[in-house]
């Protein structure tokens, strides 16, 4: 998905899976201290030990290793990128975090000033930064001085390099969805997409996952957000017949589709959504929508971590904030490796078993994109139900 739209919305082997799942399901309780009695006399002055040597504003590092995490903490996506400041600083609590620091760089006011600092200031990997436009500028600099990139980002386009996307993958949602329905006997498949980069990437990934499972595409639209565009583009489409439509966008544009779609002649089309539709749990609740199959990361963990995020924080996190809490513990198993004065590891980030996180089991491509274990979501008066369960590993 465009990054833009994800901000707007808002395995590992089977011991690993185990061990970090436990870790991340432990109970976390905060111990109140009581209060002290007043003393009967004051205590002499405790000896002042002398500071850290320091390298800017940090202390010196002999036995941890530098990480900054690039995000928005200021601006238009500042909620979300606290959100997910947070989720990292429960991990990093989580794991121990003996052989980290991770300090959080703003990007609101840029992206490039933001990673200057950080690598000033030492920094050996950034987790970050959340858009595709923020890793475009933070890169050159970073790969040149040897520190990998793990965005949050899921444009393909982005990732290379030194550069590692960690984002929620759209055409991955895409070609789930698309090999469950032909699963489920549906062959002929049509797309109503938005116009746009986050289209042009849907419409190619519908075409592909429909041939690789073994049906076809009878009919595409493209169409402008606003109502005499969209009109058109669905009266264009109704003149063929379909088994399902995908609508690449929103769940809150979808709503307004639907209506049109059933009535132009496809009464009982089944309704394919994108990973977009997974930061908008009350799509369930709204009639239009029932029977409806979107593919996204199964939320049952999320749901536990959401808890724990409220217990600490008292808010609800953003969907996004699970990469920040992902990024993290990733960073800390692979840290079990990384010697202290030597470059992260990368070659880590090549193992084929993969990670296990609060958005389930996930390993890096060759392309460098997160590749997850995806579950297809089914909506219904019922509430949202697993229709097909995301694999435990791979």
């Amino acid at each position: 998905m465009a990054d833009t739209a994800a901000v707007r919305q808002r395995r590992g082997r089977a011991p690993l899976a185990t061990a970090m799942l436990a870790l991340l399901l432990g109970a976390c309780s905060a111990v109140v201290p009581r209060a002290a009695p007043p003393p009967t006399a004051a205590p002499p002055p405790p000896p002042v030990a002398a500071p850290p040597p320091t390298t800017g504003a940090l202390p010196e590092d002999r036995d941890r290793h530098r990480v900054a995490l690039l995000v928005p903490l200021t601006g238009p996506n500042a909620a979300v990128g606290q959100s997910i400041a947070n989720a990292a600083a429960l991990a990093l609590a989580d794991t121990g975090g003996q052989a980290l620091r991770i300090t959080n760089y703003d990007t609101g006011p840029g992206a490039a000033a933001a990673a200057a600092r950080a690598l000033a200031e030492g920094s050996e990997l950034f987790l970050g930064p959340l858009l595709a436009d923020d890793v475009r500028q933070v890169a050159p600099a970073a790969v040149a001085a040897h520190v990998p990139v793990i965005s949050f980002s899921n444009d393909a386009a982005v990732a290379g390099e030194g550069v590692w996307l960690l984002g929620f993958s759209p055409s991955q949602s895409i070609d789930r969805v698309v090999r469950y329905a032909k699963s489920r006997g549906l062959t002929r498949f049509a797309g109503l997409i938005p116009q746009g980069m986050y289209g042009r990437g849907a419409s190619t990934t519908l075409l592909r996952a429909a041939e690789a499972a073994g049906g076809s595409v009878v009919a595409m639209q493209t169409y402008q957000r606003n109502p005499k565009a969209i009109t058109a583009a669905i009266t264009a489409l109704s003149k063929q017949k379909f088994d399902a439509v995908l609508i690449a966008d929103s769940g809150r544009t979808a709503v307004q589709l639907v209506p049109l779609v059933r009535k132009g002649g496809n009464p009982g089309v089944r309704l394919l959504g994108t990973e977009l539709w997974n930061a908008e749990p009350g799509l369930a609740a709204l009639p239009a929508m029932a029977g409806a199959w979107f593919a996204s990361v199964d939320d049952a963990t999320f749901a536990r971590f959401a808890d724990r995020y409220r217990t600490r924080y008292a808010r609800t996190p953003y969907r996004l904030a699970s990469l920040g809490y992902d990024a993290v513990l990733l960073t800390a198993r692979v840290a079990r490796d990384w010697r202290p004065r030597q470059p992260f590891p990368t070659a880590a980030l090549a193992d084929e078993g993969g990670f296990s996180g609060v958005d389930g089991a996930f390993r890096f491509a060759s392309a460098h994109v997160a590749e997850r274990a995806l579950a297809v979501h089914q909506l219904g008066a019922g509430g949202r139900t697993v229709a097909s369960p995301a694999p435990t590993q791979f």
